[in-house]
C-alpha cells in the first residue's frame, strides 16, 4: 500500500495536484462587512426614494402669497397620500396652465371643494351658505378699508367667475392667505384635483417657527 502524498511548501504534491491555500479569516470578515454595508446603503436609498415619491416630500415656499402663515424660504413637509381635501387645508400643486408664474410648484389654501358653492359678501367667505372661519388672515382683515376685505378678484386678468360660484366636480377652489398678493383660483379658475401633489402638514424651517399647519 502506498503512503499518502504530502504537499511541499508551495502547496503542490509530488503528483502535480494543488491544494487550496488556507484562507485569511480577517480578509473574509472584512469582505462580508463591505457587502453588508453596501446592501444596507442600497436599501436605504431605495426606501428614501419610495418615501419621497409616494409618501412625504419637503417643499420650500417661493413667494409671499401665503403670508403671514408661510414666509418666503420656509420649508414645509407635504403628505402625498391624501386623496380628499377640506376647507382650510394647505396644498402643494403643480402650476396650472393658466398661471403665469415661473415656479414649478405652488402652495395655497383650499377654500371650497368639488360641488361646493362659494360666495363672498361683506368681507366674509361662505361655503354652502355657511361662513368659514379664517383665523389665518392678518389681524383686522375685516375692518372697513382693509385691503384684505375684498377677497373676490375683479377686473382684467381675473377668471370672472360668477358669485355665488359652484366648484366643478374634480376641482378645488384655492386662495393664498395673502389675498392682496396671491395669484390663485380667483384669476385662473378652479384647480384640477389631479394637479395636487399633497397636503402641507408641518413647517420644518426655520427652527424658530417649527410647527403644524
Amino acid at each position: 500500500m502506498s503512503s499518502p502524498v504530502a504537499p511541499d511548501e508551495t502547496g503542490a504534491t509530488d503528483n502535480g495536484d494543488l491544494l487550496p491555500a488556507p484562507s485569511d479569516p480577517r480578509r473574509t470578515s472584512h469582505g462580508r462587512a463591505i457587502r453588508e454595508w453596501a446592501v444596507v446603503i442600497v436599501i436605504g436609498l431605495l426606501a428614501a426614494l419610495l418615501v419621497r415619491t409616494f409618501l412625504v416630500e419637503m417643499f420650500w415656499i417661493p413667494s409671499g402669497s401665503m403670508e403671514p402663515t408661510l414666509l418666503p424660504g420656509d420649508r414645509v413637509m407635504v403628505f402625498k397620500l391624501t386623496s380628499h381635501y377640506s376647507t382650510g387645508d394647505i396644498v402643494v400643486f403643480r402650476r396650472p396652465p393658466a398661471d403665469v408664474s415661473s415656479d414649478k410648484d405652488l402652495i395655497k389654501r383650499v377654500i371650497a371643494g368639488p360641488g361646493q358653492t362659494l360666495r363672498v359678501a361683506n368681507c366674509a367667505v361662505y361655503v354652502n351658505g355657511k361662513e368659514i372661519p379664517q383665523p389665518y388672515l392678518p389681524k383686522g382683515w375685516q375692518d372697513p378699508g382693509s385691503p384684505y376685505c375684498t377677497q373676490w378678484a375683479t377686473g382684467p386678468g381675473t377668471a370672472n367667475l360668477p358669485d355665488p360660484y359652484k366648484v366643478p366636480q374634480g376641482h378645488y377652489f384655492v386662495m393664498g392667505d395673502n389675498r392682496t398678493n396671491s395669484y390663485d383660483s380667483r384669476y385662473w379658475g378652479p384647480l384640477p384635483a389631479s394637479y395636487i401633489v399633497g397636503q402641507a402638514f408641518v413647517r420644518l424651517w426655520p427652527p424658530s417657527r417649527i410647527g403644524g399647519l
